[in-house]
């Protein structure tokens, strides 16, 4: 069972699409906490300085299907036996 799952469609031009993906490659340059501005609301997420992604293309019945997934662990970051976290 997921603790969350939010899921948002709707329809967007090339560059308000480009506006929303720029916006998050931004708040994750720099670390901390993402907002995504969804409809009427916000969504913050915590981005970590290590992720998983995943990259998928889909093309058929007159579609292009493009998924660009992100993952990461919610459990803070392993400690080493020199009492320091890893290095990035």
């Amino acid at each position: 069972m997921k603790d969350l799952e939010f899921e948002h469609k709707r329809s967007l031009s090339r560059l308000e699409a480009a506006d929303q993906l720029a916006a998050l490659a931004e708040a994750m340059r720099h670390g901390g906490s993402a907002e995504l501005e969804l409809g009427p609301g916000k969504l913050s997420l915590r981005i970590p300085d290590e992720l998983r992604s995943e990259l998928e293309v889909e093309v058929g019945d007159g579609e292009v299907e493009l998924e660009f997934e992100l993952k990461w662990s919610l459990a803070p970051p392993a400690v080493t036996s020199a009492g320091t976290g890893p290095q990035g």
